[in-house]
């Protein structure tokens, strides 16, 4: 008895390369890094000043400098511990492009921070792509401009080309 193969995918999903059919995520970031180590070096100064204010070889361990010391002492180490354990939440949306179902989607992170689709529109029903030096404008029907979002690199360029230029028109 000969079994074959029922599997439907094949017939159903169209023939395209590996650069073609790659979902391509485009995040919208600032340049947090700096910032980060900017405030963990702070921090970790102000957690060493915390102790060190204490550990200073000629500081007066008078009655009235004891607790004039201990509130700065422990002001300086709750700050240095919120510095250090500090962590940025960015709300700003993501930009999916689906090869699959062949649709961007612009995706948030509500709250809870779960992303939730928040835009979705067909390659079909874009207008337009021009891809310049480290980002893309997606235009709509009438021409104007729907969004612009910066590309990573060259490869995420190409992808994103691949994937569009079946659908959408590209201008140069």
């Amino acid at each position: 008895m000969a079994v074959t193969n029922t599997n439907s995918f094949k017939q159903s999903a169209p023939s395209a390369g590996f650069e073609k059919s790659v979902p391509v995520l485009i995040t919208f970031s600032p340049n947090w890094k700096a910032r980060m180590i900017l405030f963990r070096v702070l921090g970790a100064f102000m957690i060493l000043s915390a102790f060190s204010m204490w550990l200073m070889p000629g500081s007066v361990m008078g009655a009235e400098v004891w607790p004039i010391k201990l509130v700065a002492s422990l002001m300086f180490l709750i700050a240095g511990v919120s510095l250090l354990t500090i962590e940025v939440l960015d709300a700003r949306p993501d930009a999916y492009f689906d090869p699959i179902r062949r649709e961007v989607r612009i995706l948030q992170k509500n709250e809870n921070g779960r992303p939730q689709t928040v835009l979705r529109r067909s390659y079909d029903s874009l207008g337009g792509a021009r891809f310049d030096e480290g980002q893309v404008e997606l235009f709509d029907v009438d021409g104007s401009l729907l969004m612009k979002l910066p590309l990573e690199s060259a490869d995420v360029s190409r992808a994103l080309k691949g994937q569009l230029s079946q659908n959408v028109p590209i201008f140069a």
